[in-house]
């Protein structure tokens, strides 16, 4: 299934990830909807195509030995931690 690459920073301290950037993986297969290989035309209706893409992967680029900006301002609980 086709995927979301997330590029961003991992915080140590708070285990939090700040999103930075987004890429699309295509997995090629011709029955994926979000593939550019779907072999159906735009509003398929066919009940053998995927239409769920996979968990987005997070690819930390930075590692920051600093707490997020959000839990320096004191409010934790708007940004989750990065999950394994």
């Amino acid at each position: 299934m086709c995927h979301n690459i997330i590029d961003g920073r991992y915080h140590t301290p708070c285990s939090h990830f700040v999103h930075m950037s987004t890429q699309h993986q295509d997995c090629l297969r011709p029955n994926c909807l979000f593939s550019r290989r779907h072999v159906h035309p735009t509003g398929c209706k066919s009940h053998s195509c995927i239409r769920l893409m996979a968990l987005p992967v997070k690819n930390p680029i930075r590692i920051s030995p600093a707490a997020c900006a959000i839990c320096v301002a004191g409010n934790p609980a708007t940004v989750r931690p990065m999950e394994s």
